[in-house]
This record gives C-alpha cells, structure tokens and sequence, in this order.
C-alpha cells in the first residue's frame, strides 16, 4: 500500500470490536499501516464519529484517558482534513452529482481534498470511482 489511503470510521470501531474477529483483524492492520507508513488520511469527522462510538455504542466503552491515549497515537497523526469551507462545498457538489447521503458526501470530500486514491469503507459501492479516488471495501 503505497498511496495515500483514506480510512472510512467504520474501519476504526471494527479494529477494536470483537464482535466480528476476521474484519477486526482487517481493520486492525489498516489502522497501523495508516498510522506507521505516513499515508493514512482521516478527517475531522472520522474522529467524531469514532469518538461517539467509543464512548456510547462498544460492548465495553472506553475510558477517557484510553481514548486520549488512541486520539494522540493513532487518530492524530491521521488527521489531515479540517472542516473548511472548501470541503462543505465540494460535499455539497458530490452530494448533489452522485445521490450521496450528506455524510458520505463529507467523507468523499474530504479523501478527494486530501488527494488520497484509495478510499477504505464498507458503506459505499465498492469499485466506485471519484475522479482519482477509488471506493474499496476492505471487509468483502
């Protein structure tokens, strides 16, 4: 995996999820490639939505120095897509031009700005290109 990669939030929870082993074991190994090989791409919505997941919705949620010490290893260094004016707009263009949901629009939006060519997720079609980026999901 030598291109810039952008990882879905989905690929997060999965990673620390036991319920599913083999797509924990998938994400898991998405996540520290992201992290060690530079290349990973998140926004600041994947942290948001992680973050509400981890807190809410794990069989055993997390605390909040455990999810301090994942913010600064593993989400942080990840991060390279702010929320700006230039992304909204652009989500609302992809929205608009390919039936998007508005989340999903973001995401595109953002590993689309970032300049990432795979973009790692189980909730859009599979294959799907956006110009340079293309839709793989990592758990079929």
């Amino acid at each position: 995996m030598s291109d810039k990669h952008f990882l879905d939030t989905s690929v997060f929870v999965y990673s620390l999820d036991p319920v599913e082993p083999r797509k924990a074991v998938i994400a898991e190994k998405l996540v520290t490639q992201g992290v060690t090989s530079g290349l990973g791409v998140i926004s600041y919505q994947i942290v948001q939505e992680f973050m509400n997941v981890s807190l809410r919705q794990f069989q055993a949620t997390m605390t909040v120095t455990e999810l301090e010490r994942y913010f600064f290893k593993i989400l942080l260094p990840m991060m390279r897509v702010p929320s700006s004016t230039e992304l909204f707009l652009e989500a609302l263009r992809l929205r608009a031009t390919n039936q998007l949901a508005w989340y999903d629009s973001l995401i595109v939006a953002a590993a689309v700005q970032a300049h990432c060519k795979i973009l790692y997720s189980e909730d859009l079609q599979d294959g799907r290109r956006f110009g340079d980026l293309v839709v793989e999901n990592p758990f079929r």
